[in-house]
């Protein structure tokens, strides 16, 4: 019960994932706006829902994923730059290290605040 159970949530999460790539690759404005709609998240809230987990847990998943969005904003704007400079992989590459090191200057400001990140 427990496997198919699992397999069942990884088939719709995949499921997700892959929709909004084939929808990306036909309308880049639609694919753009499913990417940005926080499907994935929503999932693991649902996810973490019918696992039972205590509401504190769920809403500190919302909480966290509110600020770990913010500093991965700049690559979606850097990306299309480096990408028509670089290619594609050293764009991504460069966007990831570029979204790490952002973190973790973000994580930093925040914890003045006591918003700890890390």
């Amino acid at each position: 019960m427990a496997s198919a159970y699992l397999i069942t949530k990884y088939l719709i999460t995949a499921a997700a994932v892959v929709g909004i790539s084939e929808v990306a690759s036909r309308y880049e404005r639609i694919g753009g706006l499913l990417a940005a709609l926080p499907i994935v998240t929503c999932l693991t809230l649902i996810w973490l829902y019918i696992e039972k987990q205590p509401s504190d847990k769920i809403a500190n998943h919302a909480w966290y994923t509110f600020w770990y969005v913010v500093p991965t904003l700049p690559t979606f704007l850097a990306f299309p730059s480096l990408l028509t400079r670089f290619g594609f992989w050293p764009a991504l590459g460069i966007s990831v290290v570029a979204t790490m090191a952002l973190f973790l200057v973000y994580a930093q400001v925040l914890a003045q605040f006591q918003i700890n990140l890390l």
